[in-house]
């Protein structure tokens, strides 16, 4: 009986300002939704990383004919001895730890695959000797590419070394800053939301404050009187997160799954609906937490005015 009192005491509260209460659902929905969109994009770009950093590849690109660096002979190819000493540096003791493994393509071997790639104009003009040479390494711990890139640095015969996670690096920091972003305004969105649900609860205190009198005069306890206004606003709160939930399984059950899947062909790792079952239950007890909290401290500070 006493929690029916309360939950018909709250359903009260939310018809009396229905306005207010629509206002803060839509409130807490938006920003509850720039919440989730910044967890599943945390995610996704820590899937993006882990799956490139297992397989981007520290390239060691040995001189051509067309090289142009210091290191490189004009008009010259690297000779096999140079080749070898590379080869050496990769199965010595000091990087060998570092190396999962290693191929090497020989410039007939790059030429063959550009063929399949270039257009037969272009063909027809180029030769095996402009092609580099290539080591392609895979290492054990991908941020340890600096050491491979100082290990060859300035030695004769090698054009260049590039880390192919670089090359990532500018999307990884677009996303990020995204994410920044969309948490920015979640936050100011949630800020807007505690704010309409204190202004909500202090309006139905005040259209109920002759009950509320009534009911301090017999001897209700704080918590009792309290209680329905923090219902109130959870109740709100509550189909917030409940609208936000869904925008979240919509943006990664139809945006991703049937849209950017099929479009963005070279990332091939993305959030799924597993992640959203850890972002939905954050969400909702983001929203509840917070509608909690602050009805509680607007209708305790207008119980002491």
């Amino acid at each position: 009986m006493r929690f029916g009192l309360i939950l018909s005491e709250a359903f009260t509260g939310l018809r009396r300002n229905a306005s207010m209460v629509i206002s803060v659902i839509l409130v807490t929905f938006v920003s509850l939704t720039f919440v989730g969109a910044a967890m599943l994009m945390q995610m996704q770009i820590g899937k993006m990383q882990s799956y490139w950093s297992d397989r981007a590849q520290v390239s060691v690109f040995m001189c051509a004919t067309s090289s142009n660096e210091p290191t490189c002979t004009a008009g010259e190819a690297a000779s096999q001895e140079q080749i070898d000493q590379v080869r050496a540096t990769l199965d010595g003791s000091a990087l060998a730890p570092l190396i999962r493994d290693y191929t090497f393509l020989t410039s007939d071997e790059v030429f063959e695959n550009a063929k399949q790639q270039l257009p037969d104009d272009i063909v027809g003009v180029v030769t095996a000797d402009q092609f580099n040479a290539t080591f392609n390494i895979n290492l054990v711990d991908q941020s340890q590419s600096d050491v491979i890139a100082e290990a060859f640095s300035g030695q004769v015969g090698v054009e260049s070394v590039d880390d192919q996670l670089q090359y990532l690096e500018p999307l990884f920091q677009a996303l990020t800053v995204a994410t920044y972003v969309a948490v920015g305004i979640a936050g100011l969105m949630l800020i807007a939301a505690v704010l309409l649900i204190a202004t909500t609860i202090r309006l139905s205190a005040f259209a109920r404050r002759r009950e509320l009198g009534i009911m301090r005069l017999v001897g209700a306890s704080n918590r009792f009187i309290q209680t329905p206004f923090v219902v109130e606003g959870v109740l709100a709160a509550l189909i917030g997160s409940a609208l936000a939930s869904v925008a979240v399984w919509a943006i990664v059950g139809v945006g991703v799954n049937q849209y950017l899947r099929g479009s963005v062909a070279f990332i091939t790792s993305w959030v799924d609906l597993g992640d959203v079952a850890f972002v939905i239950p954050a969400i909702v007890v983001i929203g509840v937490i917070l509608a909690a909290l602050s009805a509680s401290f607007a209708i305790r500070r207008w119980l002491r005015a």
